[in-house]
């Protein structure tokens, strides 16, 4: 069975006209999945009905086994904080927390999440260090500052660091890169790969970098998948 499975797809926000319409896509466990595709396209809008976030106009939407349209609100948000990594464009970071306790955030509502962050023997605190410190955040000074004094940059491999906590089964990346310079985006990547491969997790991964698409499985061209996408085209 997929980890993520979409069929018949239609998702299109209210005041506007239909946005994407996808007969199938799929991802496997543990696949590595690219996603490309030009601004305005729907790429995060995609991640988000993966994710939870969303909900389609119609179709299905089945992730780790559950139809997402048969869950409430609360349960669509209970199986993204268990099992799914979510590393937002926004980030979405909390302004009033420390950069340890933002990446330790999903583990403090998921029991879940918190034995898997645990099972190697770390404290939950020393296992957020150690993804800060594989993606360049060793600096014990900034572990404990509010995050709204950390760079862009930074704030995103802090979200990265918080997606990847507790060996989530899937994780979703919505532009992850795009603040990192070289250096960062190459640790990043391979932190990612590395925790994936270890925890078994599947990626869906988005970028405008197509640089970066030779480390994944398989590449997906939006523009392709989406059959409005063709339709305007003709």
């Amino acid at each position: 069975m997929s980890l993520v499975e979409l069929r018949d797809l239609s998702f299109g926000w209210r005041t506007g006209q239909p946005l994407l319409e996808i007969a199938a896509f799929d991802v496997a466990a543990g696949e590595r999945v690219f996603i490309s595709g030009p601004s305005g396209s729907g790429k995060s809008t995609l991640l988000g009905l993966i994710g939870g976030v969303l909900t389609p106009t119609s179709g299905t939407v089945r992730v780790l086994g559950e139809s997402l349209g048969s869950l409430s609100a609360a349960r669509r948000d209970a199986l993204r904080v268990d099992r799914i990594g979510f590393i937002f464009q926004m980030f979405n970071l909390l302004p009033y927390l420390s950069v340890r306790d933002n990446v330790a955030l999903p583990c403090r509502f998921s029991a879940r999440r918190r034995e898997r962050a645990t099972a190697g023997g770390l404290e939950l605190r020393l296992e957020a260090e150690r993804l800060l410190g594989r993606l360049g955040l060793d600096d014990a000074g900034l572990l404990d500052r509010r995050v709204t004094e950390l760079s862009i940059g930074q704030q995103q491999r802090v979200a990265a660091a918080r997606a990847l906590i507790g060996k989530p089964e899937l994780l979703i990346a919505d532009e992850p890169t795009s603040s990192l310079d070289a250096d960062a985006r190459a640790s990043f990547l391979e932190l990612l790969m590395t925790e994936c491969r270890t925890a078994g997790s599947a990626i869906v991964f988005v970028s405008h970098d197509r640089s970066l698409a030779a480390r994944f499985d398989r590449q997906v061209n939006l523009l392709a998948l989406n059959q409005l996408a063709g339709q305007r085209a003709v």
